[in-house]
C-alpha cells in the first residue's frame, strides 16, 4: 500500500513503502546497469542504421557492438586517439546531451521507486549511476589496449563518472529537494541576478543559433554541393547529416563566442567580428555557414551584447532600493553567464587530428571575460540610475502652535457657559442646605433618645421595689415594715402600677412638647417605653 510522505516541493506525495537494504540495492543496481545498457544500445543502433544504409559497408552484429564501444566513450565526451598519435578531441555535444538526459531520467525513476524525498537520500542514486558508468568506461578503455582506436583509462573513468554524475544529480534535484535547498541558501537579490543571467544565456544561445541558421540560409548552394559531393548514396548522406546534427551545438557555441567578440578558430582560420583570417576548412556542410570574408557590418554585432547588458541591468533595477545592492545582482548575473559559457566553450573545441584543421578552438577564458564585461558594465550603469533610490527623510521639526481666532458668536457661547456654571453652583448650595437640615433633625432625634433613656432608667425602681435615689447613690434604704401592706389580695404590687402610670404620663407630655418636622418621622417614644 502506498503511503504519504512529506514532500520538499510542497504538500505530500504518494510514496511506496519503505524498502529493505537488499531491495534498495537491487533497485539501484538495476537502475545503474540499465542506464549503461540503454545508452550503449542506442549508440549501437545508430551505428547499425548507418552501416545498414551504406552501399559497400560490411554489416555484422559483432562489428557493430565493437564499434559502439568508442562511440559510447565519445558520448561521454572522452577523447579518442588513433594510430600515428592523431587525436579526436573536438567531440559532438548533442550525443553528450542525449546521454545525460537518459541518465537523468534513470536517476529520477529510481528516486520515485524508492520514495526518496530528502537531499541526503539522493547520493546513493548518484553514486551508483556515476560508479557504473565510470567502471564501464574504464573497462572499455582497458579492453581497447593498443588497437587502432584507443582511450586513456583514467580519462575514460573520470570522464564517464563526471558526465553521468552531473546528469544523475540534475535528475534527482527536483524530487529530492536539492533545488529548494539551493534556493533557500541564496538571498532574493542573488536569485534575481541568477534569473537574469539564465535569461541572458538563453538570449545569447538563441542569437548564436540564429546566426548559424542565417549563415546556412545565405550559403545554401554551398551546403547542397557539400552534401552532394560527399556521396550519392543514402547511407553516406545520412551519416553526413547525423554528423552535422551532432556538431550543431558546437557550432552554436562558436557563433555565440563570435557575437560577443571572442570568436573561434579552426586551424589557421580565425574569425571575430573585427578580424578575419581565412584558410581551408573541413568539407562538412555545417561549416558552410562560416563567412568567406570580412564584411563591414559584422562589427555592428558587438552592439548586441551591449544591449543585452542594458537589459540585464533593467531587469535587476527592482532587486533593491539601494544602488549598491542592485550592482550585486548584476554581478551575479554576469558571473552566472560567464561560468556556463566557460564550460560550454571548453567542451565545444579540441584537437582535430594532426592536419591543418587542428585545433578547433573556442577561447573559453576570453569568452568568459568578455561576457562578464558586456553584461556587468552596461548593466551596472542601467541598474544604478534606472532603479529606485531611498528617500532621505529630513529631521522632524516641532510644528508651531498657531492661535486660532475666535469665530463669530464665541463670546455668546462663553457667556452661556458661565451662566450654566453659576446655575449648577446654586443647585449645589441648595442641595447642601437640605443635607444640613436633615443632619440637624437627626441630631435632635439622637438627643431626645438619650434624654428618654436617662429618664427611664432614673425613674425605674431598684431591686428593693423603691424608686431610685435622685442623687444617684447606691446606698441601700432601710427596711420598711409597711411593704407587705401595699400588696393587694391578688398578689399584685400597687406601687409598681403607680410607677408605670406616672412614666406613661411623663412620656405623653414630652411627646407633646416635641415640634413636628417636615418629612421626618416622629420617634415612637411610647413604644420604646413599653
Amino acid at each position: 500500500m502506498p503511503v504519504l510522505q512529506p514532500s520538499t516541493h510542497g504538500g505530500t506525495d504518494v510514496r511506496p513503502p519503505e524498502f529493505s537494504r537488499s531491495e534498495r540495492a537491487r533497485v539501484l543496481v538495476m537502475t545503474a546497469a540499465g542506464s549503461v545498457v540503454i545508452g550503449y544500445a542506442a549508440v549501437a543502433a545508430l551505428l547499425a542504421l548507418i552501416a545498414a544504409t551504406a552501399t559497400h559497408a560490411a554489416f555484422s552484429t559483432t562489428g557493430v557492438l565493437a564499434a559502439a564501444a568508442p562511440g559510447w566513450l565519445v558520448a561521454h565526451h572522452v577523447p579518442l586517439r588513433f594510430e600515428g598519435s592523431a587525436q579526436l578531441g573536438v567531440l559532438p555535444l548533442l550525443p553528450t546531451a542525449l546521454l545525460m538526459l537518459l541518465a537523468g531520467r534513470a536517476a529520477a525513476g529510481a528516486a520515485d521507486r524508492l520514495g526518496l524525498y530528502e537531499p541526503l537520500q539522493a547520493r546513493g542514486v548518484v553514486l551508483c549511476i556515476a560508479g557504473a558508468h565510470a567502471i564501464t568506461g574504464g573497462t572499455i578503455a582497458l579492453l581497447m589496449g593498443d588497437g587502432p582506436v584507443r582511450a586513456t583509462p583514467a580519462v575514460a573513468f573520470f570522464g564517464c563518472a563526471a558526465v553521468s554524475g552531473v546528469a544523475a544529480t540534475i535528475g534527482v534535484a527536483q524530487r529530492c529537494g536539492l533545488v529548494e535547498v539551493l534556493i533557500d541558501r541564496i538571498d532574493p537579490v542573488a536569485r534575481r541576478g541568477m534569473r537574469a543571467g539564465l535569461l541572458a544565456l538563453f538570449v545569447l544561445t538563441g542569437l548564436g543559433a540564429l546566426l548559424v541558421a542565417l549563415g546556412l540560409a545565405f550559403s545554401w548552394s554551398t551546403t547542397s554541393s557539400l552534401f552532394a559531393g560527399a556521396s550519392p548514396t543514402f547511407g553516406v548522406g545520412l551519416g553526413m547529416w547525423l554528423l552535422c546534427l551532432g556538431y550543431l551545438p558546437n557550432a552554436v557555441v562558436g557563433a555565440m563566442s563570435y557575437v560577443v567578440g571572442a570568436g573561434f578558430s579552426i586551424g589557421d582560420v580565425s574569425m571575430t567580428p573585427t578580424r578575419f583570417s581565412g584558410g581551408p576548412v573541413p568539407a562538412v556542410p555545417l561549416l558552410a555557414a562560416l563567412p568567406e570574408k570580412q564584411m563591414p557590418f559584422l562589427p555592428a554585432l558587438l552592439l548586441v551584447p551591449l544591449l543585452l547588458g542594458g537589459l540585464v541591468g533593467w531587469y535587476c533595477r527592482k532587486a533593491s532600493d539601494r544602488p549598491a545592492t542592485r550592482l550585486r545582482a548584476v554581478l551575479v548575473a554576469g558571473v552566472t553567464v560567464a561560468v556556463v559559457a566557460l564550460v560550454l566553450a571548453a567542451t565545444a573545441g579540441g584537437a582535430l587530428g594532426a592536419g591543418v584543421f587542428n585545433p578547433v578552438t573556442v577561447p573559453a577564458g576570453l569568452l568568459a571575460v568578455l561576457v562578464l564585461g558586456w553584461l556587468v558594465l552596461p548593466g551596472s550603469f542601467v541598474a544604478w540610475f534606472a532603479g529606485a533610490r531611498p528617500k532621505r527623510v529630513p529631521a522632524a521639526e516641532a510644528p508651531a502652535i498657531e492661535q486660532i481666532p475666535a469665530e463669530d458668536g464665541a463670546d455668546d457661547a462663553d457667556a452661556e457657559y458661565d451662566d450654566d456654571v453659576e446655575y449648577e453652583d446654586e443647585v449645589d448650595d441648595e442641595y447642601d442646605e437640605d443635607y444640613e437640615d436633615v443632619d440637624e433633625e437627626l441630631a435632635l432625634e439622637d438627643e431626645l433618645a438619650e434624654e428618654f433613656e436617662e429618664d427611664e432608667y432614673d425613674d425605674l425602681p431598684d431591686d428593693t421595689g423603691e424608686p431610685a435615689d435622685e442623687s444617684g447613690t447606691d446606698d441601700e434604704p432601710e427596711a420598711d415594715d409597711s411593704t407587705d401592706d401595699d400588696t393587694d389580695d391578688t398578689g399584685t404590687d400597687v406601687a409598681d402600677d403607680d410607677l408605670d402610670a406616672e412614666a406613661e404620663a411623663q412620656l405623653e407630655a414630652e411627646a407633646d412638647e416635641v415640634p413636628a418636622h417636615d418629612g421626618s418621622p416622629e420617634p415612637d417614644l411610647k413604644g420604646k417605653a413599653d
